[in-house]
């Protein structure tokens, strides 16, 4: 689920910046100053209180103010230490260095200690937390807008499912005289087929043809998926499991088939449960 937060912290000197992306597992990426990488532990400790799924970037940097941009300098000796360094090496094999590829190098930037004010670990875990709650808060808000488009697809799929159950594929009758116009040719070359002989294969390919188990763990499937959204809470990766297995399904009523209408509704069934799983990806 997407989200972003931004807090002050540091007397407004400082602030927090937190974006989180659409991501299968929960990945957190954290991008402190020089000298503030022992609070890393204490942000991973915080994160999966609010997102258990999802890329989350976690940035602190000076306020983009006047004065605040003090807070850092570049190191011009070292800087030319490197380029010495590279001038040294054979020139027609490397590219040119380049100012970002300068700037990546360790120890270029450095905080400038006189020009910001002392950081309390706790004051930035505060305002941290802050920033936090604002990107649970926007998280949820999206999860409410896709909890409502994932039940319009369950009611799509117990639609599908309940046009399914009434395929006229699937009365025994029909089977009857799908059977009797296919063997017709035969019946008028051998005519001592007999009538139990011909029963017994209508119940044989209806029995081979019946779909209604896969119907009705669609359905417990389904319901199982509704329960899920409207309780609420990191249901993404109970719903994943039911996606894969109302795709299961779909795929032996589509097997199953010998019916035109009935195979166009497997397809149909398909397609939304695709279409389900891919909102799904999004959840939490």
């Amino acid at each position: 689920m997407t989200g972003f937060a931004r807090a002050e912290a540091g007397d407004a000197q400082w602030a927090w910046e937190l974006r989180s992306v659409n991501a299968r597992n929960l990945d957190i990426r954290c991008r402190l100053p020089a000298g503030l990488e022992t609070l890393e532990a204490d942000l991973r400790q915080r994160i999966p209180t609010v997102c258990r799924r999802g890329n989350v970037m976690v940035q602190l940097s000076p306020a983009q103010n006047g004065q605040r941009a003090a807070g850092f300098r570049i190191n011009a000796e070292l800087v030319r230490a490197y380029l010495d360094a590279a001038r040294a090496l054979d020139a027609g094999s490397y590219a040119p260095p380049t100012l970002d590829g300068i700037l990546s190098l360790p120890g270029v930037i450095e905080r400038n200690e006189s020009g910001v004010p002392d950081l309390q670990p706790a004051d930035l875990l505060r305002s941290f937390d802050a920033a936090l709650g604002q990107l649970a808060s926007m998280r949820r808000d999206e999860g409410s807008r896709l909890a409502a488009a994932v039940l319009v697809l369950l009611g799509r799929l117990a639609d599908l499912r309940e046009r399914a159950s009434a395929s006229a594929a699937l009365q025994p009758a029909a089977v009857r005289a799908r059977l009797e116009a296919q063997l017709q040719p035969l019946l008028e070359a051998v005519p001592a087929l007999s009538e139990e002989r011909l029963a017994q294969e209508v119940a044989l390919i209806a029995g081979r043809a019946d779909i209604r188990e896969e119907l009705d763990r669609l359905a417990a499937h389904i319901a199982a998926a509704r329960d899920l959204v409207t309780a609420g809470g990191p249901v993404g990766r109970k719903l994943d499991f039911l996606c894969q297995e109302l795709n299961r399904e779909a795929n032996t009523i589509c097997s199953k088939s010998s019916d035109l209408a009935l195979t166009e509704t497997g397809l149909e069934l398909k397609s939304a449960i695709e279409q389900l799983r891919e909102q799904v990806q999004n959840i939490e």
